[in-house]
């Protein structure tokens, strides 16, 4: 079937293909740097630690930031719609062999990333690195009983704020800075709430420097467990649901983050009657705690009918995996692709008429309706909206991978 046919079926349900494809053309997904080069950064050369862990030896690991600056490039000429850059403050990039701690980053540590990302029209968005750092003592920062532990990281998060506010100004896009620590204990805690108040006035420390809210928007991300915290983890969804609300800054919520029978979708409504706006980390969740590439999956495809349904203006959508098991370069290119056609299969969807079955209690004729829906033929505007953005529809974007590990990769 060609698009002109796929648009006329569609319309004789009610639905613009068009329309469809302008709005999720205007849709941004934010790109995570560290899914290149494993999470090791350029700041240190700690081990990965924070009860997060990369597996696998794929080889081509971007080295550099010019390498994985030229990977990045790569990916995003495969991904169609809006793009930004994500990066982790350990990608901090220094000139001369110059190097400072943690607590005491600047926005010109960060100017190459600038310049990159003006250089291709992208905004900025941050994340303050509170982990794989001889300071994170015994699993702990914010948190730490130890106060010379503690004003170090909030030394850390004031200067993030900063750099995040540098990278809005330049750019001119909003920056999406979200705060994680992986504080929390193997064992049983005897203390559970003594190290959450910590944390709470670490963070009220933090934002106590003044940054333009207009141009940086603060989330706060929750984690079920981490590997070596597997009975305590400081920043529980409650908590940081809690706080966010408390201090009016923005929600953050990652779908490997939550038990098993939790699911992410069912908590954006909610977080949307009393927040402007939510963020998300779209991963893969398997059983605890995952960071898998995304697929297309049926929980990816329940977050974006709730990101079109609520609104896709107020949502911030990240990718957060890491996985060294395949080619970087197609794990990017792949989870950013799977977000993009769980948002079109979105907007794709009767969801104005759906929403009045369901209030006038028509419940047959709903189901019937959303049945009758995995049958349209989708692959035709998605190939329209790929060839629209100049980016293979199918299978040939992996042939331009293969031929960059080839020629770049393996030549590492």
């Amino acid at each position: 079937m060609s698009y002109q046919e796929a648009k006329k079926a569609y319309a004789k349900m009610g639905i613009d293909t068009e329309e469809a494809i302008r709005r999720l053309s205007n849709i941004t997904i934010s790109l995570h740097c560290w899914q290149g080069d494993d999470v090791i950064g350029f700041d240190s050369r700690e081990a990965l630690s924070g009860g997060i862990q990369t597996t696998g030896n794929y080889p081509g690991r971007a080295r550099t930031p010019e390498e994985l600056m030229a990977d990045m490039d790569k990916a995003m000429k495969l991904i169609p719609g809006k793009k930004k850059l994500n990066l982790h403050a350990s990608y901090a990039i220094f000139k001369d062999g110059e190097s400072v701690g943690r607590d005491k980053l600047r926005p010109e540590h960060f100017a190459l990333w600038v310049d990159f990302a003006k250089a291709r029209g992208l905004g900025i968005d941050f994340n303050p690195t509170f982990f794989a750092h001889p300071m994170v003592k015994d699993n702990l920062t914010l948190s730490s009983p130890d106060d010379s532990v503690r004003k170090y990281w909030i030394a850390h998060g004031k200067a993030c704020l900063k750099i995040a506010e540098y990278f809005a100004t330049e750019t001119g896009v909003p920056t999406v800075i979200n705060f994680w620590i992986p504080d929390g204990y193997k064992e049983t805690p005897q203390d559970r709430m003594g190290p959450r108040a910590r944390y709470a006035a670490s963070m009220d420390e933090i934002l106590s420097e003044k940054y333009d809210k207009s141009k940086v928007y603060v989330t706060l991300e929750s984690k079920v467990f981490g590997i070596g915290l597997e009975s305590y983890t400081v920043g529980s969804a409650e908590f940081c649901l809690s706080y966010s609300a408390s201090r009016g800054i923005t929600p953050l919520m990652d779908n490997g983050h939550y038990h098993p029978t939790e699911v992410v979708s069912d908590k954006i409504s909610s977080l949307l009657l009393f927040n402007d706006k939510v963020a998300l980390h779209v991963t893969c969740g398997v059983r605890w705690d995952s960071d898998h590439v995304v697929i297309l999956d049926d929980e990816t495809k329940e977050i974006a009918k709730e990101i079109v349904r609520c609104g896709e203006d107020k949502v911030f959508i990240a990718l957060d995996y890491f996985d060294a098991s395949i080619n970087r370069v197609a794990a990017w290119v792949i989870g950013a692709r799977n977000v993009n056609k769980a948002l079109l299969l979105a907007l794709l969807s009767p969801n104005s008429e759906a929403k009045a079955l369901q209030d006038s209690s028509s419940f047959t004729r709903m189901l019937a309706l959303s049945e009758e829906m995995k049958t349209m033929p989708f692959s035709d505007v998605w190939e329209e909206y790929c060839n629209r953005a100049c980016v293979p529809a199918g299978i040939e974007w992996l042939e331009e991978v293969e031929k960059y590990e080839k020629e770049v990769l393996l030549q590492r």
